[in-house]
This record gives C-alpha cells, sequence and structure tokens, in this order.
C-alpha cells in the first residue's frame, strides 16, 4: 500500500506534495508500475483532504501519463519511465534540510549536534 505524508506547514500546496511523492516513489523504486493507487475519496479520507486535492494531483499525473485510471477498476501507476533530473533532486533535498535545520535549531541543537545526530542514525541502519 502507498502511504502518503503531508506536512500542513511547509507552504507547499497539498497537490503538489501528492504529486512529488508518486513521483519520487517511483524513481526511487518503492512504487512499480501496474500499482494501484487508493481512490480519490478513500485518498481524501486518509490524508483528510478535500476530495478536489486528490482529484488534481491525480488529473495532472494523468496528463504526464504517469498515471492510468481504468474506469471500475482503479487507478494504477502507468509503465512510463519518470525521471527526475538532478537539479529537482538537490533542489528538493535541499528544502527539507532547510525546514530540517529551522526546526531543530528552534529546539537550540547546533548543526554539528544535527551532523552528529544523522551520521549516528546512518551507522545505525548500515
Amino acid at each position: 500500500m502507498i502511504e502518503f505524508k503531508l506536512d500542513h506547514k511547509s507552504g507547499v500546496p497539498l497537490y503538489r506534495q501528492i504529486i512529488d511523492q508518486i513521483r519520487y516513489g517511483i524513481v526511487s523504486g518503492k512504487w512499480k508500475a501496474g500499482e494501484q493507487l487508493p481512490t480519490v475519496r478513500a485518498l481524501a479520507v486518509e490524508l483528510k483532504v478535500n476530495l478536489n486535492t486528490v482529484s488534481k494531483a491525480y488529473k495532472e499525473l494523468e496528463i504526464l501519463k504517469i498515471l492510468e485510471t481504468q474506469q471500475g477498476t482503479g487507478t494504477f501507476i502507468s509503465e512510463v519511465s519518470v525521471e527526475i533530473d538532478e537539479k529537482e533532486r538537490i533542489g528538493k533535498l535541499e528544502g527539507i534540510c532547510k525546514e530540517f535545520v529551522n526546526v531543530a535549531s528552534s529546539y537550540g541543537f547546533s548543526i554539528e549536534e544535527i551532523t552528529k545526530e544523522l551520521q549516528r542514525m546512518q551507522n545505525k541502519t548500515s
């Protein structure tokens, strides 16, 4: 099952977050062609957002041929190859890091402490 996480405080429109998570999920190999997505209604309920938010995201991805909706069956990830250029990837990572550092700094953590914790976490999963 595909899992979505929306950040209502990020300033990024919720439909855009859904689009990005689907695109990055496909590129990372987390989600495969043919995998079924939740219905618009089910995802809207799960995420506690308006139906139009999910519908807009799905429609944009259908236009890009990333998703296919089959009447009566559901919405699926298509066979199309999804690519994200390096500039976009780095930009996304920079945004995530900036937000993370801002939150951690507001609690009084230094960059050195943040870096040390990230390295500890990486060593723990390696």
